[in-house]
């Protein structure tokens, strides 16, 4: 059984920044590809970002060149900067690892 926990959400106006962190309560997590997911009322749950224990990341477009996935593996963690947060970036942000999910941090972009 592996618990992840999130942090770093809140309520930021449009153009802001959030840093969103993910600690793991096992090392195995170190070993796996890790992913931060988001879902918006009423949308299917989608990634975010990934990376994996290398340090390969991957992007969805519409976050790419404003969101900054990193992790470091010595603490069991994953990380995403978000910067130039916009209004549809509002969701519950999910971090995952192998098959286990976190249990989610609001990210709120409004004026």
């Amino acid at each position: 059984q592996v618990q992840l926990v999130e942090s770093g959400g809140g309520l930021v106006q449009p153009g802001g920044s959030l840093r969103l962190s993910c600690a793991a309560s096992r090392s195995i997590c170190s070993v796996y590809t890790m992913g931060w997911y988001r879902q918006a009322p009423g949308k299917q749950r989608e990634l975010v970002a990934s990376i994996t224990s290398g340090g390969s990341t991957n992007y969805a477009d519409s976050e790419e060149g404003r969101f900054t996935i990193s992790r470091d593996n010595a603490k069991n963690a994953v990380y995403l900067q978000m910067n130039s947060l916009k209004p549809e970036d509002t969701a519950v942000y999910y971090c995952k690892c192998s098959g286990y999910w976190g249990q989610g941090t609001q990210v709120t972009v409004s004026s």
